[in-house]
């Protein structure tokens, strides 16, 4: 039988925690994986790639993008939640990651509050609500009054049960009181083709994805859902002026690392997003997609979190949302 002693005990201890610093400061020394829980395609996307790019530049390592599309950003940020909280592991972040933990409460393998460590809000990207030009509707008014004289016909499509727009629309329909049916699809793609296809008839779309779409005539854009005019599209009203009085959605984005990722390893990501952000380079390719940059610290990316956790838990119970 071994027997060690104390002062061996004390000095493995030792030796030890010296190893985890040793790691920490040398942070990071092999490649990172960013995982996007969405299909290609989205601002999520153009966001995550522009990250890993100026993240590999400034950090020396491989930044690989790893888009884990499905059950409304669930499978990716469960992968996440499970993975060694050494910093090599990040997922982007949007408002789904909030609204699931009511939405889909009984069915998450992870709890958005205890299962990652928020390392920064990186940026804002407005919505538009647009509709397939065969929609008799040049406003939000008239899409209105044309829900209300055909309930139950208009098609409204989303990403998937459980996304921003899933839940901008819920809170769209109980606000007007009006019945528009939901078709969630697997990623903002095919619910685009079907869009432009004429096969739904409107959707809450993110304004990069809806931009080109909008100005070759396939899409008509009503309306953002955000509180105040953007300045990508001032001439665009919002819905909150359009007849639905503080009516404010607007999709936000960041980083989170699994539970328990050193904090020396979470502070050194985010000075490095934080002045990614502030590059001249990176504020012009958001504002091209009508995107600004909306830096945090951890602390306070933690608390904005939970207070929409908050938030979207009123909206799920107040308007009846199913993950079903």
């Amino acid at each position: 039988m071994f027997r060690f002693s104390r002062r061996a005990i004390f000095a493995a201890l030792a030796l030890s925690a010296c190893s985890a610093v040793f790691s920490q400061a040398s942070y990071p020394d092999k490649p990172i994986r960013l995982v996007v829980p969405y299909p290609p395609g989205g601002f999520t996307d153009i966001l995550g790639r522009q990250l890993a790019t100026q993240l590999q530049t400034r950090l020396g390592q491989n930044v690989i993008v790893d888009n884990k599309g499905g059950g409304g950003s669930t499978i990716g940020s469960a992968m996440v939640a499970r993975a060694p909280a050494d910093g090599y592991t990040l997922l982007l972040v949007a408002p789904d990651l909030a609204i699931n933990e009511s939405l889909m409460a009984t069915r998450l393998s992870y709890d958005a509050r205890k299962d990652f460590s928020p390392v920064i809000r990186a940026a804002w990207s407005p919505m538009v609500l647009v509709t397939h030009p065969s929609v008799p509707a040049k406003n939000v008014s008239e899409f209105l009054a044309l829900a209300k004289a055909r309930p139950g016909k208009i098609n409204f499509a989303s990403g998937g049960i459980g996304t921003g727009a899933h839940l901008a629309l819920e809170l769209f329909k109980t606000r007007a009181g009006v019945d528009l049916t939901h078709v969630p699809y697997k990623g903002n793609g095919p619910a685009t083709s079907d869009l432009l296809g004429g096969q739904v008839s409107a959707m809450f779309l993110q304004y990069a994805v809806a931009k080109p779409h909008v100005a070759g005539g396939k899409l008509v854009m009503l309306a953002t859902p955000s509180g105040k005019r953007s300045q990508a599209i001032p001439e665009v009203p919002t819905i909150a002026e359009s007849g639905l009085p503080g009516f404010d959605v607007e999709p936000w984005f960041g980083i989170v690392a699994p539970a328990g990722t050193p904090a020396v390893i979470v502070n050194r990501l985010n000075a490095e997003i934080s002045k990614i952000m502030q590059q001249n380079d990176v504020k012009d390719t958001l504002a091209s997609v009508g995107a600004a940059p909306s830096i945090s610290t951890p602390q306070e990316f933690g608390k904005f979190i939970d207070s929409e956790i908050s938030r979207w838990a009123e909206v799920v119970k107040a308007s009846g949302a199913k993950a079903d």
